[in-house]
């Protein structure tokens, strides 16, 4: 493999900010250099002066939709997509049709994204009410969690039974990944919202409905049950600012209770309801500015451990249905990055706390060697930014198969310019590497890829993870 040059980036980097030379070889990173590369013969040379140069971004929640829900989304466009926006590696969600409760199922995952996927990949085992046995014999390498949904959500994977949920807590042997909303709770609110509006129910009563104390009661629950059986506990997309107490600030060192934050959480508060609807019903759901504010501060105090998208796309139709029969969820994976950047450019996080949050920091949560830093040694997965590139958020430049976006209208100021996946260009100035044929078919997937062995956790390339 031909080797490339990075040269006078600024690079961002385990706290530091700086000029460099990277030197890519063999899909690694053989060599950063703040004094400059030379004497190097038969090599790529990449010009990045004004521009900034990240370790890829890892997105540790993304429901890709494959297999069974493909018109709405799947692995080819979403790992598209996910170069688009600077994300090299993403773990994908267990509520596919069918949902992934059985290692069979979790193979054929493997098998679609090694045909496909532009991006790293890993799978999540799905937990239900009854499956705890198969579960345990997953091996932990092979997979980057297990998922539990204590609340319902899209798709049908409730694990709602006690015994079943002892079982879980006490035995799982790898880190344990939960949607947290007390069932019964969202239960009474939507039977006391169809009393007040009838099929008439206002998509602002969402966050009403998914309460604040519904997630307070489910996540303070699952930490309780974490803490007596000692697990290794992950919370996703926190939504409210109460739940924060539940968790301790500060580094990952020694921490076995984790928590994560979702971009439309730092981005929306539930004024946006009145002008996107259904575009930001999510669950749990978009909630105060209040609660934004809190989640804010608690990602630059470590509360917050690791920030993602929870990209989870519907088509336009189905999110403008009447609210009872609209699915909650929305593509993000193409954005995350630069909407990050854009809340440094407001003053809310450093360029530094953005790379720990969305690539230091789940390397380190999920044990991935080898990622998600810009280290010699490390494999190549890099993002190339131009922070003063404004652009604006249409149809015409989203890449996710369901075809829009909540930011849709939406102005940032920086721009993804280059990503690179295992030292391969997967995106470079608006177009995904012409390897990758995606098909509009919602049967079948028209796509190959050349980027490279598995290195690991990781499978990529047309490689089994």
């Amino acid at each position: 493999m031909k080797g490339t040059i990075i040269r006078n980036a600024t690079v961002v980097n385990e706290a530091r900010t700086f000029t460099a030379d990277v030197f890519v070889q063999d899909g690694r990173i053989a060599e950063v250099s703040e004094r400059g590369i030379s004497g190097l013969r038969d090599v790529n040379e990449v010009e990045a002066s004004g521009l900034h140069l990240m370790p890829g971004v890892i997105d540790d929640q993304v429901h890709f939709r494959e297999p069974g829900l493909t018109h709405k989304e799947d692995i080819a466009h979403a790992s598209a997509a996910a170069a688009a926006g600077g994300v090299t590696s993403y773990m994908e969600m267990p509520n596919t049709v069918p949902n992934t409760l059985d290692r069979v199922l979790l193979e054929q995952k493997y098998d679609l994204a090694a045909a496909c996927s532009v991006v790293n990949y890993s799978f999540y085992m799905g937990v239900s009410n009854t499956n705890l046995e198969e579960v345990l014999y997953v091996d932990p390498r092979m997979v980057c969690g297990l998922k539990a949904f204590l609340g319902s959500s899209t798709g049908n994977m409730l694990v709602d039974d006690p015994d079943a949920l002892t079982g879980l807590f006490s035995k799982a042997h790898m880190i344990l990944a939960i949607h947290a909303e007390d069932e019964a709770t969202v239960q009474a609110n939507t039977r006391a919202a169809q009393d007040r509006w009838g099929d008439a129910i206002p998509m602002e009563q969402h966050p009403l409905i998914r309460s604040a104390e519904a997630c307070y009661r489910s996540s303070s629950n699952a930490v309780a049950l974490a803490r007596e059986h000692g697990t290794r506990l992950h919370v996703l997309h926190i939504s409210t600012a109460r739940e924060l107490e539940l968790f301790s600030p500060g580094s990952l060192d020694g921490k076995r209770i984790t928590a994560e934050a979702c971009i439309h959480h730092l981005w929306f508060t539930d004024e946006a309801y009145a002008t996107k609807g259904s575009l930001i019903k999510w669950n749990p759901a978009v909630k105060t500015q209040a609660d934004r504010e809190a989640i804010r501060q608690a990602v630059k105090d470590g509360r917050i451990d690791v920030v993602a998208t929870d990209h989870a796309p519907h088509t336009l139709e189905e999110k403008s249905r009447p609210y009872m029969q609209c699915p909650s969820g929305g593509p993000l994976v193409q954005h995350s990055l630069v909407a990050m950047l854009e809340l440094v450019r407001q003053g809310v996080f450093t360029l530094e706390e953005v790379v720990h949050k969305l690539s230091h920091a789940p390397a380190r949560m999920f044990d991935i060697t080898g990622r998600g830093a810009i280290k010699e040694g490390y494999q190549a997965d890099l993002v190339m930014v131009d922070l003063n590139a404004p652009w604006t958020v249409e149809q015409g430049n989203i890449l996710s198969k369901c075809g829009w976006s909540p930011f849709e209208g939406q102005q940032f100021s920086a721009r993804v310019i280059k990503t690179w996946v295992n030292g391969e260009l997967a995106y470079s100035d608006g177009a995904v590497d012409r390897t990758v044929r995606v098909s509009d078919s919602t049967d079948e997937t028209l796509c190959t890829s050349s980027l490279g062995s598995d290195p690991g956790l990781w499978g990529t390339g047309g490689t089994r993870g």
